[in-house]
């Protein structure tokens, strides 16, 4: 009995000392982290190419790599590790050869890395590559002047700018900049180009549309037919047919078309809805095109359903009628009988199988936050990415069946076993109506339950979006948590994840349900949860989570201190300066001149003889979804009512805080702005 006690007291004491030797993650510790990118999966099932980031916080940035790695995780390799930036690895089809991105080109190389040649030589660079099943033609993208036939025209072209002593621009229609860039004058165009001739065609030539969209688009939005030339892509049909942007800013219709690159650049529309239908996928026996498909016009948080599309006969199906989540990637199983895809779920974002013929589907991987899927030749095993609040994104395996979850890459295991992590949980709570609302709560690392702690109260953007179980590189949840404070972050109305008319119940309504939604769970979570210090309460937010950290200011003093970033103070200015008008006109119901009195009821400015709450405001000075006017505004009111404020302004950032020190400058004044506070 006493050499039991004894081990047992020996096993207790190594636990406790290895408990004592880590610690509280840090920003360096985030910024340490190496973070996986794309990766592609062997034709024979037996490779692993991905792309790793790291980044320098000295230099102040990151470099990315190419990594191989076998399909039982076994074997890392370097494929591409140089100073210069290698991403997006791709295999041929044959397997015979990798293809990747290399100073704005397209080149190629052995598996091994070896006899490395450049396949595009463009001008204007070459990106988003997809091979044909044939592995004879390839698609990608480039930006070009729309009317510029050679790439000599596009040389000129920014030549001429680039001498001319007058940088003015002159604008005749909206969408004249977008999220952080000025647009300019060249477009995004689609490129085929066959390898054995080394021939390049652009497929949408005279376009000024986009491919893939300026906004709601992404490189998924463009494939080959696997049978014959057909190439089906996504493109804002309005600005194809009318030969301008004019309907960009204020449309979300994009649509699905099919062109036969042999017959010219004319193309045939197969989608038919009034919203955003995009990121077609060809069957593997080439008669379906499965995409994505929106019913509403000008809303881009609908519902995103899978539809098919019959080739032979042009008949549509929606496949997901039925199911209540939003459709996220597309992928067909080989022998065409199921659809995975990945959605929002709760707080999680899950992996589904739907059946094609019955419309019946299964939740094959339910935690986590799980995308980017591929799937073996014989289609017996998913390969994805998952994340959770305690680790970055890792390269993971699941059986189709849902079965045998495993983890393939381990990429910062060392430096996660010297951090310890705050326990992850979920809680219900009562909002407006009796609603059922979802908050994630996050202990503090070496949590004492015995002892009171701090309390941050988190508010995420979108407003259709959703606190999921992530690993969050700019709003890290562990990383709130870290200094002792205890973190809940609600999914209120708005949230997706719970169905499309949550979603809804928040557009025209952006003050109302939500925040009753947030409010109870706040009091909720202080009621229930003994270990938070009721004395000691913060909240954050930004995008639409700033906008409520603006309305809270007016509406209530319960909070100690806040920090708002990149939020909306003034409803009716916002919308003069942002680019994507669709969003506010379907919020606010309309212009501000059609109706003003909803931009009146929910814009912030409108209560500043309320303002009494200490407030730090966070702002990137290229911000062009909400301007940094907004912040300006908001920031002279504090002032002047004589509230504690304070602005942290990045003239070298935009909505999002990208750089290794800026983001360490961010998080040091967000914590030292609590500090200020606490009683």
């Amino acid at each position: 009995m006493k050499k039991f006690v004894t081990l047992l007291l020996l096993l207790l004491s190594i636990i406790s000392l290895n408990a004592q030797q880590k610690h509280a993650m840090t920003v360096e510790d985030m910024w340490n982290m190496k973070r996986i990118g794309d990766f592609d999966l062997s034709p024979d099932g037996k490779t692993i190419a991905f792309s790793i980031t790291t980044y320098d916080m000295e230099k102040n940035k990151g470099n990315t790599d190419i990594y191989l790695i076998d399909a039982d995780g076994q074997n890392l390799r370097p494929f591409k590790n140089s100073d210069e930036n290698e991403s997006a690895p791709k295999f041929s089809p044959d397997g015979s050869k990798i293809s990747y991105e290399y100073k704005d080109q397209i080149w190629i190389a052995n598996p091994d890395g070896s006899d490395a040649k450049q396949l595009t030589n463009l001008y204007t660079g070459a990106s988003g590559m997809v091979w044909s099943k044939n592995g004879k033609n390839i698609l990608f993208v480039s930006s070009v002047y729309p009317d510029c036939k050679t790439q000599e025209c596009n040389e000129e072209r920014d030549k001429e700018a680039a001498a001319s002593k007058v940088k003015a621009k002159i604008f005749t229609e909206l969408m004249y900049r977008h999220w952080n860039i000025w647009r300019g004058d060249k477009r995004s165009h689609l490129f085929l180009m066959n390898l054995e001739t080394k021939q390049t065609k652009d497929l949408t030539e005279d376009s000024y549309a986009d491919v893939p969209p300026i906004a709601l688009g992404g490189d998924q939005d463009y494939s080959l037919c696997p049978t014959n030339q057909e190439i089906a892509f996504t493109v804002h049909t309005d600005a194809w047919k009318k030969g301008s942007d004019t309907q960009l800013a204020v449309s979300t219709n994009n649509d699905v078309v099919v062109i036969n690159p042999t017959h010219g650049v004319l193309f045939d529309q197969i989608s038919t809805s009034e919203g955003n239908d995009n990121e077609p996928v060809y069957s593997p026996d080439g008669k379906f095109i499965a995409f994505r498909s929106s019913p509403r016009a000008g809303f881009e948080s609908d519902k995103q359903s899978i539809v098919l599309y019959d080739r032979a006969i042009r008949k549509m199906t929606n496949l997901t009628s039925k199911i209540d989540y939003s459709v996220g990637q597309i992928l067909w199983s080989p022998d065409q009988k199921y659809i995975y895809f990945d959605a929002d779920r709760e707080a999680f974002h899950s992996i589904f199988k739907v059946n094609v013929a019955t419309g019946e589907y299964l939740v094959l991987v339910k935690d986590g936050f799980n995308t980017n899927m591929k799937i073996s030749a014989d289609g017996k095993t998913l390969y994805f990415d998952r994340q959770q609040t305690t680790l970055p994104t890792e390269i993971f395996s699941v059986n189709t069946d849902g079965s045998d979850l495993k983890q393939i890459t381990s990429i910062n295991s060392e430096l996660l076993s010297q951090i310890q992590f705050g326990d992850f949980d979920t809680f219900w709570s009562a909002g407006a109506a009796g609603a059922k609302v979802q908050s994630i709560l996050i202990k503090p690392p070496f949590f004492d339950a015995s002892k009171k702690y701090p309390f941050i109260f988190l508010i995420h953007g979108g407003p259709q979006g959703n606190w999921p179980d992530e690993f969050h590189y700019r709003w890290n949840l562990q990383l709130f948590a870290s200094k002792g404070y205890v973190v809940v972050a609600t999914n209120p109305r708005g949230s997706t994840g719970y169905g499309q008319k949550f979603t809804d119940e928040i557009s025209g309504d952006w003050g109302g349900k939500v925040y009753t939604d947030l409010m109870n769970a706040c009091d909720y979570a202080i009621k229930n949860f003994k270990f938070i210090d009721p004395k000691n309460t913060f909240a954050a937010g930004a995008s639409y989570g700033g906008y409520m950290i603006n309305w809270l200011e007016g509406h209530t003093s319960r909070f100690n201190a806040v920090v708002s970033h990149d939020g909306v103070y003034d409803m009716e200015a916002m919308f003069g300066a942002t680019e994507e008008l669709w969003f506010p006109i379907w919020e606010m119901k309309g212009k501000p001149w059609e109706n003003r009195t909803l931009y009146e009821k929910w814009s912030p400015n409108r209560f500043v003889k309320n303002f009494k709450t200490p407030m730090l405001i966070g702002r990137g000075a290229n911000d062009f979804r909400i301007p940094d006017t907004q912040a300006m505004e908001l920031f002279t009111a504090l002032q002047l009512r004589g509230v504690p404020s304070k602005l942290l302004y990045f003239p070298d950032e935009y909505h999002f805080v990208t750089h290794p020190q800026n983001a360490r400058l961010w998080w040091t004044t967000v914590f030292d702005w609590f500090n200020q506070y606490k009683k």
